[in-house]
């Protein structure tokens, strides 16, 4: 199993890692989350993917989905299945997929033949695709949100999402005996420290703080750094994240599972 960082950034602008809002590519035919990374893809290779699991519904992580279906819905034999918690699924449905914001593919060209399919899932669930599997584990954010854990007989990877890692998550995390690579979020610098509480998200401290629970030695990437100050919080979590040695996740990354 190869996972592809499309895009890993926590906002636009800038080059390199900041350019980029979250997505993964696992081999050729699936997404994790939908941001603006996707755009770099040929419309062949958006057409080869065939299942998008989602973590939440804030716009950087599906973005790209409205525009994606658009562009290679009709090339497709079978509809794309989107994989999300039935909240997620109802927030796309009312707020993109609504005949205002967008059309709802579901039902183009026709609601028996449709361009997308929503498929949801819930907590714990593992969906298998052609022996990879991904399991959806517990996130804590300001919508209801998921993280997840892929696997294949070679090892496994977990993303956390955007989350403030719980207890039930480091539970999960330090169960999985092959884990190969821990990527999870830090979103703002020390200074936000109060916005980073409110939008639910990691800070470089709280980081440091959160990984005492890891009982693994996967490598430790970090993704989701907003733009405006991802040199700082690069020093900051060099700074705080203790024996872990933690590095940012880079787009066009790629990791072999």
């Amino acid at each position: 199993m190869k996972l592809t960082v499309l895009g890993c950034s926590g906002g636009i602008g800038g080059t390199g890692v900041n350019a980029r809002t979250t997505s993964f590519l696992v081999d050729d035919d699936i997404l994790i989350d939908a941001g603006t990374g996707v755009e770099d893809l040929s419309v062949e290779a958006l057409t080869r993917i065939d299942h998008v699991f989602l973590t939440h519904s804030h716009l950087d992580h599906i973005a790209a989905l409205p525009l994606m279906v658009d562009s290679v819905g009709a090339r497709r034999s079978t509809p794309l299945v989107v994989h999300a918690l039935p909240e997620t699924i109802s927030a796309l449905r009312a707020h993109i997929f609504n005949w205002v914001i967008w059309p709802d593919f579901t039902e183009i060209p026709h609601y028996e033949r449709p361009w997308m399919v929503f498929e949801p899932i819930t907590l714990g669930v593992t969906v298998t695709v052609g022996g990879r599997a991904i399991r959806s584990i517990p996130a804590n954010h300001t919508v209801p949100a998921l993280g997840f854990h892929l696997f294949s007989a070679e090892g496994s990877v977990v993303f956390s999402g955007d989350s403030i890692p719980t207890d039930e998550f480091w539970r999960v995390v330090n169960s999985i005996i092959d884990l190969r690579y821990l990527i999870i979020e830090t979103a703002f610098s020390n200074k936000e420290r109060d916005l980073a509480i409110t939008a639910k998200h990691l800070h470089p401290i709280e980081l440091g703080e959160q990984l005492r629970s890891l009982r693994r030695e996967p490598e430790v990437l970090v993704t989701h750094l907003k733009p405006s100050d991802a040199d700082l919080i690069g020093r900051e979590i060099e700074a705080w994240a203790g024996r872990f040695s933690p590095r940012l996740l880079e787009r066009g990354q790629v990791l072999e599972i």
